[in-house]
């Protein structure tokens, strides 16, 4: 899954319009548009916004899976 997947998911999951998340997440409507359609990558501020919007860690965010082993 890419990121603009992930954050379309989240969105939809939380039963969310672009305009509530991107004000939720403190960012501009366009700006958000922008990270949902792959046009752009968020800079690292963003990303904790939506995580702490989502409630969820950045890995989750990001679609970061750990190595296997890694966790041990």
């Amino acid at each position: 899954m890419t990121f603009s997947e992930k954050l379309i998911e989240l969105r939809k999951a939380a039963c969310l319009t672009q305009q509530e998340t991107a004000k939720g997440a403190g960012l501009s409507l366009r700006g958000y548009q922008n990270y949902e359609h792959g046009l752009r990558e968020p800079k690292i501020p963003v990303l904790i916004a939506l995580a702490d919007f989502y409630d969820i860690s950045l890995d989750e965010l990001v679609c970061r899976e750990w190595p296997k082993g890694a966790e041990e």
